[in-house]
């Protein structure tokens, strides 16, 4: 008579699950770990696409106009403020988290399989932090200089130097690839079998215990994300609070000289065919306590300004909350409990790192792009290269017909060193904060 086991029946069973859930088994608790397929009906692939290439592509676009409008070259002077030189270091880090993060995610999430071989594996994985940690410091760099620059100007005017400005970037490159050289250590590529049984490539982390996983996980969610944020959110309520309460005592000022003005009442002629003179008129004007009209329509301008500032910070904040939150709480949970974190595969996963290469395309928007002084050094500039480019042109191609190049205005001609001119003048003309009295410390403060 032949023997049955438990086994037998259990696998001969025409219910399995029914029968093992009688004995408080999950069948899928045991089933071996097989590495992902691409499946015919995911809708989500399709769509995380489309989402990695606009993000990429805004990225790409807008940090590459920030470079090129931010790049001290030849008569640009302005572009050299301690603001802009912070905004041109982010905007180099953004573009590299562009370039290596999103194509280096996307792809081999979509081919299931990491195909660039080891080395790229640790390098992609090496510049992946070093461009993450660099844009990280660059944000606190900049709300720290803008704080000093609003709050305490007088204070911080010794220091804050395009020199100092420069050692600042270069710190936060230097220490951010040596921070980040755990990972080309530790970076390996693992393989899996897939389920049409082929085998592919996993780009992954090998750490030597969970206890250096998990100290080096706290450590980069308190260095990278807790630490930064709330140096952010703190300088950031402090500008916001000084500018809230210039705001109160500008208006406190305009209502009280409105009252002041309205119980004067009219004022007689100063001379005697009933005219006034417009030195005799900004002396009542002062002594009623009536603003000039240029002085009320430009303190109006500022008060709106620094409503739409203090709008401006609290949205920075919040989106760098919004867009690092999530990756760096999954890679803490991970480090503490594996089996819990690895469920959370497939689009979710892929949308939490979306979110957080976001930042690489927001920042330009609001940083610069929302800056009005930002718009128009963007147009000047590629105005200028165009007008550079028309010069170059009707030199090149009039150097074989005439020996000069006519003006499209006018029947004056011109030659090179008179066009060059031309360009320069317009630069000159066209370049924000240049011909308008301003300090240079001004011209990108605070967008």
């Amino acid at each position: 008579m032949e023997t049955i086991t438990t086994y037998d029946f259990l696998i001969n069973s025409t219910d399995l699950n029914n029968v093992l859930s009688r004995f408080g088994i999950n069948i899928s608790d045991y089933e071996p770990r097989r590495g992902p397929s691409p499946d015919s009906n995911d809708i989500s692939q399709p769509v995380r696409i489309v989402l990695y290439s606009i993000i990429f592509l805004l990225s790409l676009i807008g940090n590459s106009i920030i470079i090129i409008v931010l790049l001290p070259v030849g008569r640009r002077q302005w572009q050299k403020t301690i603001t802009n030189l912070f905004l041109l270091s982010l905007a180099v880090s953004d573009l590299l988290v562009s370039l290596v993060c999103i194509p280096f995610t996307l792809i081999p999430n979509v081919m299931k399989d990491f195909i660039f071989g080891l080395g790229m594996c640790k390098m992609v994985m090496y510049f992946m932090g070093v461009s993450v940690s660099v844009s990280t410091f660059n944000l606190v760099a900049i709300s720290i200089e803008r704080y000093y620059a609003i709050c305490s100007p007088l204070a911080s005017m010794a220091w804050q130097t395009r020199s100092h400005a420069k050692k600042v970037i270069t710190s936060t490159w230097v220490v951010s690839s040596i921070l980040m050289l755990p990972y080309p250590i530790s970076s390996t590529l693992i393989p899996f079998t897939r389920l049409d049984n082929s085998t592919g490539h996993m780009c992954r982390l090998i750490w030597p215990n969970a206890v250096f996983e998990q100290s080096w996980y706290i450590a980069l969610l308190l260095v990278l994300f807790l630490i930064p944020g709330i140096m952010m959110a703190t300088a950031y309520g402090r500008i916001s609070l000084k500018l809230y309460k210039g705001i109160k005592r500008a208006q406190s000022l305009k209502s009280s000289s409105s009252e002041r003005h309205a119980s004067t009442g009219s004022v007689k002629p100063a001379n005697g065919n009933g005219c006034n003179s417009s030195e005799s008129k900004r002396m009542r004007r002062t002594r009623s306590g009536e603003l000039p009209e240029t002085s009320r329509n430009s303190s109006q301008k500022e008060l709106v300004a620094n409503k739409r500032v203090i709008h401006m910070l609290m949205v920075i904040v919040v989106l760098f909350f919004l867009c690092w939150t999530p990756i760096y709480v999954v890679n803490a949970w991970k480090a503490f409990d594996k089996n819990s974190a690895n469920r959370l595969t497939g689009a979710p996963i892929s949308f939490i790192h979306l979110l957080s290469y976001t930042s690489s395309c927001v920042n330009p928007i609001v940083y610069c792009f929302m800056n009005k002084r930002f718009r128009r050094a963007i147009a000047a500039t590629f105005c200028n290269y165009k007008i550079l480019w028309r010069i170059r042109k009707w030199f090149y191609y009039g150097k074989t017909k005439r020996p000069s190049v006519w003006h499209k205005h006018g029947e004056r001609r011109y030659t090179l060193s008179s066009a060059m001119n031309i360009y320069s003048q317009s630069m000159r003309e066209s370049t924000p904060c240049v011909n308008a009295n301003i300090p240079m410390t001004q011209c990108s403060e605070v967008p």
